[in-house]
């Protein structure tokens, strides 16, 4: 069964607690994830960010929007009381509870139309299957991947010599290296926009990783994946990096996995969004930052 969204959750959760008694907010949840008959898969879906389960994300928006409404409150941080209105409003046995259904209450109406300027647009979002933060994550996420491609082709159209400064830097914001000299002795001279050497595991040393990057326009084949394993072979190496502006085949993947050697392969599209993560060949545009209440600051 799908995840509901959290409108379809407000009247199940409602009913969860028409008991009168304080409900932990966590057992609420188990209770309405076997109510849904979600799987376990389902329950460990994230949001884009992957920061907080998408079940248990709309949950904690269906409860607020209710306690909005004044149909339930919280005791303490992580518990659930039905009060009077929303005793009422289950003796009205209401076929579905959703914002629409809530506007009927002028705290919610006073809560999602703060002032006559948002009302309009308050109104649309509102209706939206989304949670609030559903919506600002996959807007973060679909901004991040036209970023991610435009990353990704501004890139290939680099010099070779600035390639090979992209990937240094991405290896030292990563921790390996000891310093941009040690990094830089990893370049090499292929001629062919790539660079091959060696780089330090860490700080300290302690292991080496080899390191071969080259910049393709369609996807690597396996025999250079092939030869590069046995380079570190060779070697008597255990740590390799092939990274690649373009992809690599199924088979490269499989060939890897099989051999007795750690190897990571570092597609363009992953390229691209580790240089995003580390803040390299990127700089910030807004910052935005959502704050929730400290109910631990209110203890008395």
């Amino acid at each position: 069964m799908p995840i509901p969204d959290y409108q379809s959750i407000m009247l199940p959760l409602l009913k969860q607690v028409s008991d009168g008694k304080v409900h932990k907010t966590s057992d609420v949840k188990e209770k309405l994830a076997k109510e849904f008959r979600l799987t376990p898969e389902e329950r460990r879906q994230l949001l884009p960010s992957g920061t907080q389960a998408i079940f248990d994300n709309r949950v904690n928006w269906a409860k607020t929007y209710l306690k909005k409404a004044n149909l339930l409150h919280y005791p303490q941080r992580g518990e659930l009381l039905i009060n009077e209105r929303g005793q009422k409003v289950l003796k009205e046995n209401p076929g579905k509870i959703n914002v629409r259904y809530l506007k009927q209450f002028k705290e919610f109406v006073d809560f999602i139309t703060p002032n006559k300027e948002k009302e309009e647009k308050q109104a649309a979002e509102s209706d939206s299957e989304q949670t609030p933060e559903e919506i600002l994550e996959n807007t973060y996420s679909k901004i991040n991947t036209e970023l991610t491609s435009e990353l990704l082709n501004t890139i290939k159209q680099v010099s070779p010599t600035k390639f090979e400064e992209l990937v240094i830097d991405l290896l030292l914001a990563m921790g390996y290296g000891g310093s941009r000299k040690e990094a830089g002795e990893v370049t090499g001279k292929s001629g062919d926009g790539g660079i091959d050497g060696i780089i330090k595991e860490d700080r300290l040393g302690l292991d080496k990783v080899y390191v071969q990057a080259k910049r393709w326009d369609n996807d690597v084949p396996t025999k250079e994946v092939r030869d590069f394993v046995g380079a570190i072979s060779g070697e008597k190496a255990r740590k390799g990096i092939f990274i690649s502006t373009s992809g690599f085949p199924k088979s490269a993947y499989e060939f890897v996995g099989k051999v007795d050697r750690t190897v990571i392969l570092i597609d363009g599209p992953r390229l691209a969004e580790l240089l995003i993560e580390y803040d390299i060949g990127v700089a910030p545009r807004k910052s935005i930052i959502l704050k929730e209440i400290d109910s631990d600051y209110f203890e008395e």
